[in-house]
């Protein structure tokens, strides 16, 4: 989407990438699968470039993380990104060392754009790659090790030479 097309007024964008897509994003999250992905973002104008809201939804397929077996898990989280074109004055502040200052309290500042084109697709992306849970468990998954028992005595790795030797 341009942010030209945005003086006409807000508009709203619903996405469902096709399984290629989903595939090679599954492939890129280091997921077994992505069967199932959709989402809806309104982009309307904000200063002098635009705001993104939105949602979505689907179904990730992952390894869990302490039985090792393959499980469906439902996935869903809003969109909320500003964005502004390159070398607009509304871009973040940098200090002199080249760091951008932040306020924890304060909203996110606005990402900027290469050219005038806002990219849904990556931004519906980058919003399921930090959705996805990096530790997946599966609802069922119980963990039950216990350690061996062992004899933490120094002497411990003399005591077989001696048993030998009776």
């Amino acid at each position: 989407m341009r942010l030209s097309d945005l003086a006409r007024g807000s508009q709203t964008v619903r996405l469902e990438p096709p399984e290629s897509t989903r595939t090679e994003w599954a492939k890129v999250l280091g997921l077994l699968a992505l069967p199932e992905l959709s989402a809806r973002i309104t982009v309307r104008g904000w200063l002098d470039g635009a705001e993104l809201v939105g949602r979505f939804s689907g179904q990730v397929e992952q390894v869990c993380g302490v039985s090792l077996d393959p499980f469906l898990q439902g996935i869903e989280g809003d969109v909320d990104l500003r964005v502004v074109p390159n070398g607009s004055p509304n871009t973040p502040i940098e200090t002199l060392a080249g760091e951008v200052e932040l306020d924890p309290e304060a909203p996110d500042p606005p990402d900027v754009l290469d050219g005038d084109m806002i990219d849904l697709s990556h931004v519906l992306f980058e919003h399921l790659a930090l959705a996805v849970d990096p530790f997946p468990r599966k609802p069922d998954a119980v963990f039950d090790y216990v350690a061996p028992v062992a004899d933490l005595s120094p002497f411990s790795v003399l005591k077989p030479l001696q048993e030998k030797e009776s």
